[in-house]
């Protein structure tokens, strides 16, 4: 049964149509990704929805009293809320209650009679509102999303406040959660707590994300948003890229077709006299409709066109560390941020930092390019080192700046390889129509400037790069054209992302935090990192930047979770036989789900009883977790054998 749906909805923005008599409908308990090029109207449709912007035309229905909580990229909130009054907002009546509870336990004294009878009133409304469960949900997400609770929310940073607003629509626990890139600002752990969450949420939920990971482990159903149009594959992200290329291929058959045979047609039409007489008035009325069609059609959007231009290659060495350690007094008193770290850096070598928010990523990146000067151990930097930096704050773009200011100031020409290229004409590459060229940067959305700031930053040669978050609010698209570029790079990266996808198909090495300012380097991306971290014990960060123990491990009290070495062990008969099995059981599961998918995606199957649409699609959902496990318990039997 659906909780909302869209009618013939029509919405443009100057003369791009964004939705152009588009429909949908979310029901309970779907899990629907929300994908589509930058600019395509993802985020209008989303506030649509939430009631919150109006449709030029069409219509939203709502399943009456239908409670929605809606996160939008840039969250506001009220002046001088505490965190934990933000979070607790989410909750209605019953979040003043426990704002007043939450202030006076922090104010209460000694002898204080007067606050304590109104700690006691308090309580006595907490106990008959369920306030006690809300407060244990509000401490929780805010735990979970490393936010203090007494921090003042104005004095947080964008992605604190991103995070907050995330916590406040989470604890209240709404029938249609509708989340605009919700892992944006979030490190892994974050992003993985947030996918176990909305995988066992009972409501419906609606995300924007172009985390290629996240929507596979926690959509149902993605619904494109492509040239006005919206078009659902069920399933998750991986039958989607199929189906969609399948599609695109017979859309440009299609459209291949019908100009041919428009080219046919003019060709008669402009014949001489002889030919005029024997016209068919079929035959005109025909290339009228070839026409109409032709200029109605709205073809797919260009892709980005990077190049990347090497400076003059530095030397063979860029960077050698050892024993680099380097410490911060701060008001909770002294933080070492690295501790003892050595590494050797080479040319060509692509290298990925991972850990939680605030373990000390940036500073140990200034540390290797020698930009801050350690405590103690040595630094020895590589010859003909030229820098060019990504900054995921975007502080390098003036916002009151025209674009192409910001790509070539003082010049109408940037040189790309040697080669001098107009700036307008170099802006079109990155998707930039030639009259936006003189638009100031505070007019672009998050994903349009990010590829202002990639054009930026590929405008100028350099051999070594560093990428502070460089993957937020980019497509999909542009997001796999960046892999192709720094994968054919020759020069060095640096590379700071929670994007898992990205850090596997671009890095070679990575750097990861072990919490407590120690830092250790793997071979491999994010899968073999974690692929090495589960083998020794431990699995995920936790809030500090530690490593959480991996579920199933006991760890002492005054203990401290440690990698041990695994010997290897020989498989049991059972085990052994389990391993020959497994193969052709998920054979077997996978061909299931491949004829489930072909069901849902005809649409005369959505004419049956509703019933049955979600009896098959929680069966998809099933057999997705089960092919997860089993693949899992086959990569355990194999590593073991």
């Amino acid at each position: 049964m659906p909780v909302i749906s869209l009618d013939r909805a029509c919405l443009a923005y100057g003369h791009v149509a964004l939705l152009d008599h588009a429909a949908m409908q979310v029901d309970a308990g779907e899990r629907v990704g929300l994908i589509g090029r930058n600019g395509s109207g993802k985020s209008s449709l989303l506030k649509a929805l939430a009631g919150l912007g109006a449709l030029d035309d069409g219509e939203v229905w709502r399943q009456p009293g239908l409670s929605i909580a809606y996160v939008p990229q840039e969250p506001e909130f009220a002046t001088h809320d505490t965190v934990f009054e933000a979070v607790a907002a989410g909750l209605g009546e019953v979040a003043r209650v426990l704002a007043e509870y939450h202030e006076v336990t922090h104010t209460v004294g000694a002898g204080d009679t007067a606050t304590m009878d109104r700690m006691q009133e308090l309580q006595t409304q907490l106990e008959a509102n369920d306030g006690w469960r809300l407060n244990s949900r509000i401490e929780q997400a805010i735990s979970r999303l490393a936010l203090d609770g007494d921090a003042r929310v104005d004095a947080l940073s964008g992605g604190g406040k991103k995070r907050v607003a995330l916590a406040r629509a989470l604890v209240a626990e709404p029938e249609l959660l509708l989340l605009d890139e919700p892992t944006n600002h979030l490190d892994v752990d974050g992003i993985l707590w947030l996918e176990d969450l909305l995988r066992g949420y009972a409501g419906a939920i609606m995300v924007i994300t172009h985390d290629r990971v996240f929507l596979d482990g926690v959509a149902t159903r993605i619904m494109e948003l492509d040239r006005g149009k919206l078009v659902s594959f069920p399933g998750r992200f991986g039958a989607y890229q199929e189906r969609k290329e399948f599609m695109l291929n017979e859309e440009a058959l299609a459209n291949a077709r019908a100009d041919k045979m428009l080219a046919q047609e003019e060709i008669w039409i402009r014949k001489g006299v002889e030919a005029r007489r024997t016209r068919s008035v079929g035959r005109v009325q025909r290339l009228e409709r070839l026409r109409a069609a032709r200029a109605a059609r709205r073809e797919q959007q260009g892709k980005v066109d990077f190049q990347l231009v090497r400076g003059d290659a530095s030397g063979k060495l860029v960077a050698e560390l050892e024993n680099i350690s380097k410490r911060f007094v701060t008001a909770a008193g002294e933080k070492t941020v690295v501790r003892n770290f050595s590494c050797r850096i080479l040319r060509g070598d692509k290298v990925g930092l991972i850990g939680a928010n605030g373990t000390g990523k940036t500073t140990l990146l200034r540390l290797i390019l020698g930009q801050l000067a350690a405590d103690s151990g040595e630094l020895r930097l590589g010859s003909k080192i030229e820098v060019a930096y990504f900054d995921q704050f975007r502080t390098q773009l003036d916002a009151e700046a025209p674009l192409c200011e910001v790509i070539s100031p003082g010049s109408d020409y940037v040189e790309i390889g040697g080669a001098k290229k107009h700036v307008i004409g170099y802006l079109e590459d990155f998707l930039f129509a030639p009259e936006r060229a003189r638009s100031p940067v505070k007019s672009l959305s998050g994903g349009e400037r990010n590829r202002l700031l990639l054009a930026r930053l590929f405008a100028r040669p350099a051999n070594v790069l560093v990428l502070d978050e460089p993957t937020n609010d980019l497509d999909i698209e542009t997001l796999e054209l960046l892999e192709a570029l720094l994968q054919d790079y020759t020069g060095t990266v640096f590379l700071v992302s929670h994007d898992r996808a990205f850090l596997d198909n671009v890095v070679t090495q990575t750097i990861a935090s072990e919490g407590d300012g120690k830092w250790k380097e793997y071979v491999g991306g994010y899968s073999d990192w974690l692929r090495q971290r589960l083998a020794g014990g431990t699995a995920r960060f936790d809030a500090t930047g530690g490593i959480e123990p991996k579920i199933g491990t006991r760890v002492g009290a005054g203990e401290t979770a440690k990698a041990k070495p695994i010997g290897r062990k020989k498989l049991s008969f059972k085990e052994q036989r389990e391993l020959e099995q497994l193969p052709d059981r998920i054979a077997a599961l996978e061909a299931e789900q491949a004829v489930l998918q072909v069901r849902l995606a005809d649409p005369i199957f959505y004419q049956g009883p509703a019933d049955a649409v979600r009896e098959l699609q929680t069966r998809l959902a099933a057999l997705d977790a089960e092919i997860d496990a089993a693949m899992i318990r086959w990569e355990s039997l194999e590593a073991k054998g």
